[in-house]
């Protein structure tokens, strides 16, 4: 299977489960000259950042392992040029929604 269609699967599951819990999704592959964030969400008064990593297996580890320091900041970077688009000026999260198999994992506020 092609990696893009594996991430359309992860992040279709990704915004299936904050649905569940609560999460309107402001945006979805959100991408401007910096880079990408996966999901934009809204929850309460909070705007959340969502990198989405999916993995079928334990073989490399959790994906959120692999949000490493140059993704982190490409991700604020996107984040400020979103809020600044909007005027935003309300509580921020930025978030990971790792995805192993079956099991799905928020890691809220993780960076």
């Amino acid at each position: 299977m092609h990696n893009r269609n594996k991430g359309n699967i992860g992040e279709d599951r990704a915004v299936a489960y904050l649905q569940s819990q609560g999460f309107h999704v402001l945006e979805r592959n959100f991408r401007t000259s910096i880079g990408e964030i996966d999901i934009i969400a809204r929850r309460g008064e909070a705007i959340h950042f969502i990198e989405v990593k999916y993995r079928r297996g334990v073989l490399f580890g959790y994906g959120a392992e692999s949000v490493g320091y140059h993704k982190q900041k490409k991700i604020h970077q996107v984040a400020t040029v979103y809020l600044g688009e909007r005027l935003y000026k309300v509580p921020i999260s930025f978030d990971v929604v790792d995805i192993m198999g079956e099991e799905v994992r928020h890691l809220v506020g993780c960076f």
